[in-house]
């Protein structure tokens, strides 16, 4: 195939020709028709030859066994060169038509069931020499093949491959399509000019991209389908520095747009701080003074804190959004969810009133005319702190003059919806802040566009939380303890079990356990879940806020940002089907007083192995760092905060538990490539803009075209 040079683009944009070829329709190949097309793209995860090309096979069949007739063991998959002797068609319909064939070793015959006669004999001419394999089966003691896999004339010996590569598979699509697809498409593949430094190619042995791809696809045996040969990480870390590059590009480009300078310690802040009914803990102290750096500096902040539940992230960022204030710009403080965006008001109001600042809510709730009103006071500059959800990413949305930008539960959006939301200011400074803790390596992939921050001190007098593991028939028992507890004082979070991610049977068993309680507790017991109207499900929050009801039954729409101090009891039913990381926000709801509070994991025996580390996991520790580095060895990266986000990239070939270790590296390079050759107009940075486009991070080239 023919392939255009470097130097020049397609239609496409920036994209150079020579990458044309795997940006085609998966239907160009062979096998994929419009039947077909569907299912492989839903199989691949995208419509282009390069998603299939991304499609790794899981494992192999190998048919470099060739033993003589006389010795092959039945089960096996064998290959033989073998001598069409006689064919035994018949004439009973659904019987099967046999081909007798040998060898000097012996002989066996050849089944087919529903065959065309005509198709057979000109696969298996009597007396023609052939190559066959399959799978070898004793029949009434003779050994047959039954629909060989493989039929190759002599001297097309090459046609029958000595290790077979097995795909993942979807409904309507085999085996053979995808090895028939995925020949032509590596054709497809173009040889790239190397885009990776020398000396880590070398150290690291690395094969060339194009011959990594084709080694990932051909496997010869058992070895080769594991996740630390030399090809897979090559193709890994390719992956993770059109990851790192990307997120390197933006956080340049909110850079180069130039932040603005900040007052630090004005007086908004300094009566803020001094109103605190607390002192802040160090930690606090030392994430505060490094957002004050940012702040001051007259550079754009794009800065993360971590910090488990409870660790006093909000108090810190209402601190940072004073030094906005006090240099006259607004304050956004944004939400995933309206009960969140509802308690941050409750929270900072009586905090802000007093100081002559009074926070406005922005939510999906108001009415047109509301909306409209509060579009026009913002616009205005007469509102200077709005409070809301995914509204203020809205383009009705314009701030006279946003100074600083905060968004809660970070893992629920993504880089672009960062960027999206500074740019409704000029230098608009970006904090975002997240109660899940996230394993350094998941970190650099979904914030490597951000300075991390943690928050690793929860404030004094804040009690352990005592957990416990109960198996679910002494859940009788359990409730007779509650009955004392709620008779002195104490209001309970009953959490009802994920089931098989489904919102209609969630909400099933949440209902069946809130008649189970109200039968027992009356009236005293409310249902909260994620199918309710919004003011439906904030009368049940307040009355069990107020103290109006003592149990609140709930599926996990509870589990990000509720804030009841008098809770303190969480039970956390069939406990076993929840990731850690889910675990541990959900005990993060109780404890929040200074009471001493329970957390009671019921669940289920018996329980698998990995289930019994979590929940030993959950008994022994409430660090969240240590409970995310755990969940990530128990789980996984994929679903490490409990749902898919969108803020966590998905990789196609590089895995971050195996491949973790060339994460830091990517990142660097990545940082060094940007500080060099911002502009990728170099020759390395040619090369990287055709690497960006193989992993479709076309959103970074879109950084270099605006600048």
């Amino acid at each position: 195939m023919t392939q255009a040079p470097h130097s020049r683009t397609s239609s496409a944009g920036q994209r150079p020709f020579i990458l044309d070829p795997v940006f085609r329709a998966l239907s160009v190949l062979p096998g994929i028709g419009p039947k077909t097309s569907t299912a492989v793209e839903r199989l691949v995860g995208g419509s282009r030859v390069m998603d299939l090309l991304w499609h790794a096979p899981i494992d192999l069949i190998d048919r470099s066994y060739m033993p003589s007739i006389a010795d092959a063991e039945p089960g096996r998959i064998a290959t033989f060169e073998v001598k069409v002797v006689a064919h035994m068609p018949n004439p009973k319909r659904g019987l099967p038509y046999k081909v007798k064939v040998e060898n000097e070793t012996g002989n066996l015959s050849l089944v087919f069931f529903h065959a065309h006669k005509d198709w057979i004999e000109k696969q298996l001419p009597v007396g023609k020499t052939v190559k066959i394999s399959g799978k070898v089966e004793g029949y009434q003691g003779r050994l047959q093949i039954v629909h060989p896999d493989y039929i190759a004339a002599s001297g097309e010996e090459k046609a029958i491959p000595k290790a077979e590569p097995i795909y993942p598979l979807t409904h309507g699509v085999s085996n053979k399509v995808v090895i028939k697809a995925m020949q032509t498409a590596l054709e497809f593949a173009p040889n790239l000019t190397e885009w990776n430094d020398a000396a880590l190619i070398k150290r690291h042995n690395w094969p060339a991209w194009k011959e990594a791809l084709l080694k990932l696809h051909h496997p010869e045996s058992a070895p080769d389908l594991e996740k630390d040969t030399a090809f897979r990480e090559r193709l890994a870390y390719d992956e993770f520095l059109a990851n790192q590059l990307s997120l390197a590009l933006a956080r340049h480009k909110q850079k180069k747009k130039g932040g603005r300078s900040f007052q630090i310690k004005g007086d908004y802040r300094t009566q803020l701080e001094r109103a605190l009914p607390f002192t802040l803990t160090n930690a606090q102290n030392v994430v505060l003074s490094e957002i004050d750096a940012d702040m001051a500096a007259p550079l754009k902040m794009m800065r993360l804190i971590q910090g488990d539940v409870g660790s006093g992230k909000t108090i810190v960022a209402a601190l940072s959004m004073m030094s906005a204030l006090d240099s006259g710009a607004q304050a956004a403080l944004m939400a995933p969810t309206e009960i969140l965006a509802r308690q941050h008001m409750e929270t900072l109001t009586p905090l802000l009133e007093p100081l002559g600042i009074q926070p406005v809510l922005l939510t999906g709730r108001l009415t047109a005319k509301e909306k409209r009103d509060l579009y026009a006071k913002i616009a205005s500059g007469q509102v200077r702190l709005v409070i809301g959800t995914h509204a203020l990413f809205q383009a009705k949305v314009d701030f006279a003059d946003l100074g600083v930008a905060v968004i809660d539960e970070q893992h629920r959006f993504g880089v672009h919806q960062r960027i999206l939301l500074s740019s409704k200011g000029q230098g608009t400074d970006v904090l975002v802040m997240t109660a899940t803790p996230i394993p350094r390596t998941l970190a650099l992939t979904a914030y490597g566009d951000m300075d991390v921050s943690r928050i690793t001190e929860k404030p004094p007098g804040r009690e352990p939380i005592d957990t416990r593991l109960i198996p679910a028939d002494k859940i009788e028992e359990m409730i007779a303890g509650l009955k004392r507890q709620i008779a002195a004082g104490a209001r309970v979070y009953w959490v009802c079990p994920l089931v098989e991610e489904s919102e209609v049977l969630d909400l099933t068993a949440a209902e069946e356990r809130f008649q189970v309680l109200e039968s027992i507790f009356g009236a005293r017991v409310g249902l909260v879940h994620g199918r309710m109207k919004g003011p439906d499900k904030d009368k049940v929050m307040d009355d069990f806020a107020s103290g109006n009801i003592d149990i609140l039954v709930a599926t996990t729409v509870i589990e990000v940002g509720v804030n009841v101090p008098e809770a303190t009891i969480m039970v956390i039913e069939e406990s076993n089907r929840f990731g850690l990381a889910q675990l541990h926000q959900l005990r993060g709801r109780v404890g929040r007083g200074g009471d001493k509070s329970y957390c009671f994991l019921l669940y289920k025996t018996p329980l698998g192995e990995t289930a019994k580390e979590r929940l030993l996991t959950m008994r022994d520790t409430e660090d969240g760092f240590i409970i995310a580095e755990k969940d990530m060895t128990l789980r996984g990266s994929g679903d490490i905060l409990g749902t898919k986000q969108s803020g966590m990239p998905e990789f196609q070939i590089a895995d971050v538990e195996a491949h973790g270790h060339l994460l830091p590296i990517a990142s660097d390079d990545a940082k060094l490539i940007v500080m060099n050759d911002p502009d990728l107009q170099s020759k390395r940075g040619k090369r990287l803009r055709e690497l960006l486009y193989l992993f479709q991070a076309d959103k970074a080239i879109r950084y270099l075209k605006a600048g």
